[in-house]
């Protein structure tokens, strides 16, 4: 791949990426030229999808780094080493995130902050200390995935919705205050896609009909779309794009 969308040698760091929409995206990235770290909790799942890329990738441009995005400790610790261990990060890929269903009135405290920690706080601890390294260069780039509940909202999903939608403008500030450094910040937002974690949704019969049914595209997304629009945020065909949220939702957001 050349010009425009060519990633050739840039080092890319996918958090949440062992499985799901961060595997597909880390693995676009590399087909796009990218060296590509991946980033869990679980080590064996971790270093199973990481051998699985290397295979088509090969063994010096896939790297794993087992770390938790909610623990400021690791987060640093890990983020130095990588730069010094593998290289420069380019590309941040704040993905790391976990769903919770359950109503307002009786999600407990500790569910609540479980999900604002991991889909929310993650990506200010990644990325605060990415853009350490990348401000110092003056350039980079820093994708925050979002979600259609970033501008939606649904029963018995209020702490993703509200993690979802402080991404947003999380976004926004990173941009306010690292946009003059070089850095470009933006936001991927997924309609729904069908994955492990929304399995038990696509297999509900009504559901299933009232997602084909409001998504004007007529059918659930796949972890493949969403891998064009992120090269695009990581490539240089985005050097001018600061701040914005991309939806890839089959026009879900689109329409009453």
């Amino acid at each position: 791949m050349t010009g425009l969308f060519d990633l050739t040698g840039r080092l890319a760091v996918v958090t949440g990426s062992s499985r799901g929409i961060g595997l597909a995206i880390a693995a676009g990235l590399a087909e796009a030229g990218a060296r590509v770290v991946l980033n869990g909790v679980d080590g064996p799942r971790l270093e199973h999808t990481c051998d699985g890329l290397r295979e088509k990738f090969g063994t010096d441009a896939v790297y794993a780094a087992r770390f938790d995005v909610t623990d400021p400790d690791e987060v640093s610790s890990a983020i130095d080493d990588i730069e010094q261990r593998i290289g420069p990060i380019e590309v941040l890929v704040n993905n790391a995130g976990l769903q919770h269903r359950e109503p307002l009135l009786e999600v407990s405290l500790a569910n609540w902050q479980r999900v604002i920690d991991v889909d929310l706080t993650s990506a200010f601890l990644v990325g605060r200390e990415v853009a350490r390294h990348q401000l110092a260069r003056g350039s980079g780039k820093i994708i925050n995935i979002c979600s259609v509940q970033t501008d939606l909202a649904r029963p018995s999903i209020a702490a993703y919705t509200a993690a979802k939608g402080g991404l947003r403008n999380l976004t926004r500030a990173m941009t306010a205050e690292w946009a003059g450094g070089g850095l470009q910040i933006n936001g991927l937002a997924p309609g729904y896609i069908h994955t492990e974690m929304t399995q038990a949704l696509v297999d509900d019969t009504s559901f299933n009909n009232w997602i084909l049914g409001r998504t004007p595209a007529g059918r659930w997304g796949t972890v493949d779309d969403l891998v064009g629009p992120a090269i695009f945020l990581a490539s240089p065909a985005s050097a001018y794009v600061n701040g914005q949220v991309l939806f890839v939702d089959g026009g879900m957001t689109a329409v009453v």
